[in-house]
């Protein structure tokens, strides 16, 4: 566990920066005991904290750091390249980025033809983690294949399918509906190999029409528009620190 220093920030204003709750109101929570700071409860006024280094926790969810990086939410248009500049001239990412003066680069990427949530920072060091295999973030699709899937089809998507580069196991799947033609099916993965999920729904007899990514660890996709883009709430980087962190 590691030290509360006797310098740094006095710790409700650390919470109230965070806009957790005003200066007098996070003074009430650290009295009833609802703060933690590096796995210890604190109940003491005016403890003080390093907000770059101490792990402090409000009810249990992560206060990030003060941001001296940019995350953004993305919804990226189908047929959107995934990258910053495109030689052959096609729509990029940086065709949705006007108004942001951070250089930013996206965290992994979606085919061109699939839609959906990507993340986009200028935190080098957050987006190696986030984007490695060894840190196994979940990251969910939904996806509209052609036919009706039928109840076997899912079991055998569950118990695993193999694939020519190896075997894929989804953390989850669920047949979200069926039409005459089509089907829609939500998968929830931990990797990321090239078009893992395009492939294994054809594996299993039906090819994907059309696919969208609709969440990355703790953060959804919700009601965001295509082409559209948020900053990432302090709830979601506070999880995906988290996330990541339980790896190192």
């Amino acid at each position: 566990m590691r030290a509360m220093t006797e310098d740094g920030v006095r710790l409700q204003k650390v919470i109230a920066a965070a806009g957790i709750a005003s200066r007098r109101a996070s003074e009430n929570l650290i009295h009833e005991g609802r703060v933690e700071v590096n796995g210890r409860v604190v109940t003491e006024q005016g403890t003080r904290v390093d907000p770059e280094k101490d792990v402090v926790r409000v009810d249990g969810s992560r206060i990030p750091p003060p941001r001296h990086h940019a995350y953004v939410v993305i919804n990226k248009p189908r047929g959107v390249v995934s990258t910053m500049d495109d030689p052959e001239d096609r729509r990029t990412l940086t065709d949705y980025l006007t108004g942001r003066r951070e250089r930013l680069f996206h965290v992994g990427r979606l085919d061109t033809d699939t839609e959906g949530l990507l993340i986009l920072t200028n935190d080098g060091d957050f987006a190696h983690k986030l984007a490695h295999p060894s840190y196994q973030v979940p990251k969910t699709y939904l996806a509209e294949v052609a036919g009706v899937v039928s109840r076997e089809t899912i079991q055998a998507l569950r118990k695993g399918v193999t694939l020519e580069d190896g075997p894929v196991r989804p953390d989850s799947v669920k047949l979200v509906s069926t039409a005459a033609d089509r089907s829609l099916v939500r998968l929830t993965l931990h990797e990321g190999r090239n078009r893992i999920v395009r492939r294994t729904m054809e594996h299993v007899g039906h090819p994907v029409r059309r696919l969208s990514r609709i969440a990355i660890g703790p953060v959804r996709l919700g009601q965001l528009k295509v082409g559209e883009l948020r900053d990432l709430t302090t709830g979601e980087l506070g999880d995906l620190l988290d996330l990541i962190s339980r790896a190192d």
